[in-house]
């Protein structure tokens, strides 16, 4: 078997974030979670009395999923996003119907959305991520997909990346083993126990604030940030909150390490 070479090298396990880092699923996420909150903040907007309301209630963005969505469970990630626009809503129940007038109610209305836009939609494999995963597959580095989606192991079979897989822990089995979400390090770790390797051995790729914060928690050897928007400070946020370094494509790990400090420092 051929080593692994780059940033990697001394990797003895990987354990990878899925949507937006091994799949471009991230994208129908965000427009999911954009079609059912907008539908609520037009309506949030003509109640009277809120001096404030045009910032509170303007549409949301992709920084607002950037900053307080992604990488979260749909309850997390729609209870931040309320709480960043001082918006209060009751927390509903687990099995509330799609709606609005609980927390619940709208990552209800988030899931059917996502739902009926990946059956019509799909989602793509990035070539970058099929290279990467054949390569540790070929040095024998076992690999793991974490995800708080339910839908994490049909979006992976879908992908074709089943076979590159050692395990995946999707949102189905944090729900049974009672993990909680990022950035707590609990995926992460429940993944790589799984690999059979120790933290400290292992490296962590992800794409969310919250993701990369949990791989820093939780002690992996190397904590890598994916920057797929490439924005004017979304580098910069993914190394503050943990990255050890940053890449834009998966491809980019089987390259040169010192290749990447160096175009790290031009940035």
């Amino acid at each position: 078997m051929d080593p692994v070479k780059g940033p990697l090298s001394e990797a003895r396990a990987v354990v990878f974030d899925t949507d937006g880092v091994l799949l471009d699923s991230a994208r129908v996420h965000a427009a999911a979670w954009k079609e059912a909150f907008d539908a609520f903040l037009r309506v949030a907007a003509r109640q009277p009395g809120d001096a404030d309301s045009a910032r509170r209630f303007r549409p949301f963005d992709a920084e607002d999923y950037r900053l307080h969505v992604d990488g979260k469970s749909r309850l997390d990630g729609a209870a931040a996003f309320l709480a960043s626009r001082r918006i209060a809503l009751p927390p509903g129940k687990p099995d509330d119907p799609p709606g609005d007038t609980t927390v619940a109610a709208l990552a209800a209305r988030k899931e059917s959305l996502f739902v009926e836009r990946l059956h019509t939609q799909g989602v793509a494999t990035w070539p970058g991520t099929l290279r990467l995963l054949r390569a540790l597959a070929g040095a024998g580095v076992p690999c793991a997909a974490v995800s708080a989606s339910r839908h994490a192991r049909e979006l992976i079979d879908r992908g074709g990346l089943t076979d590159l897989l050692r395990t995946v822990v999707d949102g189905g089995e944090a729900a049974r083993l009672r993990l909680p979400g990022k950035p707590d390090p609990a995926l992460f770790l429940e993944g790589a126990a799984r690999l059979g390797v120790a933290p400290e051995r292992a490296a962590v790729v992800e794409d969310a604030l919250a993701g990369v914060a949990a791989g820093r928690r939780g002690g992996f050897g190397l904590v890598v940030g994916v920057d797929r928007s490439a924005g004017p400070t979304s580098g910069a946020d993914l190394r503050s909150h943990g990255a050890d370094l940053v890449v834009r494509d998966l491809a980019e790990l089987l390259d040169n390490a010192r290749e990447l400090d160096d175009a790290q420092e031009e940035e």
